[in-house]
């Protein structure tokens, strides 16, 4: 019931936001009585705690997977965008600046985990771009890592990029291609273009 409860609140703050769901919305959606899952969790900030880790796990451990795969780096870089999109929904009701909003506690502490997670991945996908010759080799790599993750984080704030004018799927797609344009040398580049070109048609 735990895991029913996690996975049908998921779904429900990732369409309409932490705020905006109440515990008697997740109660309808599932079937269940409201008491039920006070059961499992005393009130919805713990709900909202949990769910938050549950959905961080799910989607580090995919991230994880696509690392292992040492697919091409760039290729590597848009797979693991594809897993996060569909996943968190496109994030349509932003779920991390509501996060940030409301639950400012529980936001610190997911993204000093998300900081681990792309901090070990990113710089494992720079290092290999640079000794296939991809990415140029006179980058440096913890800044390039770092100014990633801030960058990650920056195309979510809705005051930044109102969801009206930026689509998150487009903001994901000229962020990456931003990034990847600055560090690829022109080996990379050509693979970029292709890869650019090959997921248009």
């Amino acid at each position: 019931m735990r895991d029913k409860i996690l996975k049908g609140a998921s779904e429900l703050f990732l369409n309409y936001g932490f705020k905006s769901v109440t515990m008697d919305d997740i109660a309808n959606k599932l079937g269940i009585s409201k008491k039920t899952i006070y059961q499992h969790f005393a009130n919805k900030t713990m709900l909202v705690e949990t769910t938050t880790m549950f959905l961080f796990e799910f989607i580090s451990e995919g991230i994880n997977q696509i690392c292992a795969l040492e697919k091409n780096p760039i290729e590597e870089i848009y797979n693991i965008k594809q897993f996060v999109m569909e996943h968190l929904k496109d994030e349509k009701s932003s779920p991390q600046y509501q996060l940030q909003k409301y639950y400012p506690r529980i936001f610190n502490t997911l993204k000093s985990k998300q900081f681990e997670v792309m901090q070990s991945c990113v710089t494992d996908n720079l290092n290999r771009g640079i000794k296939l010759g991809l990415y140029r080799d006179t980058i440096n790599v913890d800044f390039i890592a770092r100014i990633y993750f801030n960058g990650m984080l920056a195309i979510k704030d809705k005051d930044l990029f109102p969801f009206q004018d930026f689509s998150m799927q487009m903001l994901m797609g000229s962020f990456l291609e931003y990034h990847l344009r600055g560090i690829c040398t022109s080996k990379g580049l050509e693979t970029l273009n292709k890869f650019i070109i090959s997921n248009q048609s």
